[in-house]
């Protein structure tokens, strides 16, 4: 398997810095997972997600001019999200209509009280 950006391959991890975790590919090649892209949420320290020898599925998400790979754990986890059905354009242009009335109306009630709290239209103090 060639390695292109975008492929997942699964690769073992070599080593860890703080920055980060070298993980072994195929053909000889090797990445790196910046610590950005290990999990999901915030990671403070890659020791507490790796370590060396775990093998891991990682997505290729860019080779530099110079051969460095850059890799992601959490990109080779995420699904492909299921495609919504095409609105007709009608259910559109009525979902808008709705939109602008009701925002209309917010707008004028939100006027109205503003004016009530100042003592009606055009009153001086």
């Amino acid at each position: 398997m060639s390695i292109e950006v975008g492929s997942k391959i699964t690769g073992k991890v070599t080593g860890i810095k703080k920055f980060g975790a070298f993980v072994s590919l195929p053909e000889g090649k090797s990445g790196l997972v910046h610590i950005s892209e290990i999990a999901d949420n915030y990671v403070e320290n890659v020791e507490d997600h790796l370590s060396v020898g775990d093998e891991v599925e990682v997505k290729v998400l860019s080779i530099a001019d110079d051969g460095k790979i850059s890799l992601s754990i959490k990109k080779a986890k995420e699904r492909p999200r299921k495609q919504r059905p095409a609105q007709k354009p009608e259910d559109f242009e009525k979902k808008l209509s709705n939109f602008l009335k009701d925002s209309e109306d917010k707008l004028t009630s939100i006027k109205r009280q503003a004016e009530s709290r100042r003592g009606g239209r055009g009153s001086r103090r």
